[in-house]
């Protein structure tokens, strides 16, 4: 009924760049707050940045002033630039977003599938 569907993820090496992209689609009445996680081998999965629908936004502090997250109402797509990136940035990265579907009141929160950032030289 809702996707959210990441794509963007690669192998980079330390001190370039990616762009991660999630576009949600299907049923959608009204996409709240969008954000990325990402979670590395071992680890729990936790916050890199997030943007609500009027475009506030916030970072982890492992990320601040490198990373930038964005949204486009109109496509229903958030983007997560990353630049000066690290070994320890490596993780899968999820995309995470609060909804509400067509014909429901309430709001429920959905993941997309994940996408690999390998930053390594």
């Amino acid at each position: 009924q809702v996707q959210l569907v990441e794509s963007g993820g690669g192998l980079v090496q330390p001190g370039g760049s990616l762009r991660l992209s999630c576009a949600a689609s299907g049923s959608i009445f009204s996409l709240n707050d969008m954000g990325w996680y990402r979670q590395a081998p071992g680890k729990l999965r936790g916050l890199v940045a997030s943007i609500t629908s009027g475009g506030s936004t916030k970072y982890a502090d492992s990320v601040k002033g490198r990373f930038t997250i964005s949204r486009d109402n109109a496509k229903n797509t958030a983007y997560l630039q990353m630049n000066s990136l690290k070994p320890e940035d490596t993780a899968v990265y999820y995309c995470n977003a609060g909804l509400i579907v067509l014909g429901s009141v309430y709001e429920s929160n959905y993941w997309g599938q994940g996408t690999q950032v390998t930053v390594s030289s």
